[in-house]
């Protein structure tokens, strides 16, 4: 009997998630939050940012942030307009003072290396290179190594890979800076081996893009202001010493989206009120395990980071064997459940699943019901 036509294929209801957002970014955001952003609607939005109750909002972001990652009291918490992948440029000028090393292991940790790369005024970076799929060992650091940074990713998006934090032995006094886009609050890390670790809010706290927020430890800050100290030209818009100098006065050096502070204050409510960074980690891990759990059951699917250790708890990739996962995604699509296409550039027959602490793991699991419907019906 023929297939039947991926247009007439309907899930069941019982099978369907209760939301069927999946996206790894823009992530799913919790009616709460948009609650939230009603309740602002008369006094935050439209207000200036330099007032009162715009900084008394930015704020609480801040000392949430402080809370949620149990930060030293020394460290800062330092807030900028234009997203991680700008933040890369500002690193360039504010915190890479001659020469970086880049663990490489996918899309997003390359386009970091390529910034320092492209930057005239610094050396050719080192870069450690993995496989997509894998992760690049730390260890791997040469005790040879001339560079005063080190950029690591704690969780390579476009892949699912994720790398534990330590801070690499030589030399003593280089930064150890990390992109935690799509790690940050729901991969647990220790500040001890990290000097600044930066994020957008569209991933696991699920709100808008275009903010970036730097965790900053006073080596990092020390950086920051040596290099100033050098005259080195940088464009204030990418200039980390006054994005510092604004946030610790509880605003950004230009003017902000509010609502997106607005629904971010509201998920770091929601994640501490439930129990903070550990509640958290268990719940995507919770939510992983049932994915990777699934995809080593059936015999048409097979998690595509072959090392559980390097499994990410908050993006899962899953690849197809003799199952179109492009036509899985197409249905699922067709019934209300988005976003589980897998990275454009990696080109794998794959299903790519967000599990950042905003989707529930009940849903993870309606997922995966649906998907085995899919499978049965496509065959």
């Amino acid at each position: 009997m023929a297939s039947p036509a991926l247009t007439d294929i309907k899930i069941p209801a019982q099978l369907l998630p209760l939301d069927g957002r999946f996206g790894s970014g823009p992530s799913k955001i919790r009616a709460e939050q948009i609650d939230a952003v009603v309740r602002a609607s008369r006094n935050i939005l439209g207000t200036s940012h330099r007032q009162a109750p715009v900084k008394n909002l930015v704020g609480s972001v801040i000392d949430q942030m402080r809370q949620l990652f149990q930060l030293p009291q020394d460290w800062d918490v330092v807030i900028g307009n234009g997203g991680a992948s700008l933040f890369w440029d500002a690193a360039t000028f504010g915190l890479i003072h001659e020469r970086s090393a880049h663990f490489v292991f996918g899309e997003f940790s390359s386009k970091f290396a390529q910034a320092a790369q492209l930057a005239p005024h610094l050396g050719d970076p080192i870069v450690i290179e993995s496989a997509p799929g894998t992760v690049p060992a730390i260890e791997q650091a040469d005790v040879d190594f001339n560079i005063d940074t080190y950029c690591l990713t704690h969780n390579e998006t476009s892949t699912g890979a994720s790398m534990q934090l330590s801070r690499p032995a030589t030399p003593a006094d280089a930064l150890v800076v990390v992109d935690g886009t799509s790690a940050a609050g729901g991969i647990d890390w220790t500040p001890s081996e990290v000097d600044v670790y930066y994020f957008s809010p569209q991933k696991g706290f699920a709100s808008e893009g275009g903010t970036w927020i730097a965790l900053c430890s006073p080596r990092a800050v020390e950086r920051i202001n040596k290099i100033k100290s050098t005259g080195r030209w940088c464009p204030p818009s990418l200039d980390l010493s006054l994005a510092l100098e604004n946030s610790r006065a509880n605003q950004t050096y230009n003017t902000p989206s509010l609502s997106t502070f607005v629904m971010l204050n509201e998920q770091l409510g929601w994640m501490l009120d439930n129990g903070g960074l550990d509640w958290c980690t268990k719940r995507t891990q919770q939510s992983a395990d049932i994915l990777y759990g699934w995809a080593t059951s059936r015999a048409f699917t097979e998690p595509f980071v072959g090392n559980p250790q390097h499994r990410s708890p908050v993006v899962g990739t899953i690849d197809f064997i003799d199952v179109d996962a492009a036509q899985v995604a197409t249905v699922l699509r067709n019934n209300g459940i988005v976003d589980t296409e897998p990275y454009r550039k990696l080109g794998r027959n794959q299903l790519r699943v967000s599990m950042f602490p905003a989707v529930d793991p009940s849903d993870v699991q309606l997922l995966t019901a649906s998907i085995d419907y899919i499978v049965e019906q496509l065959s």
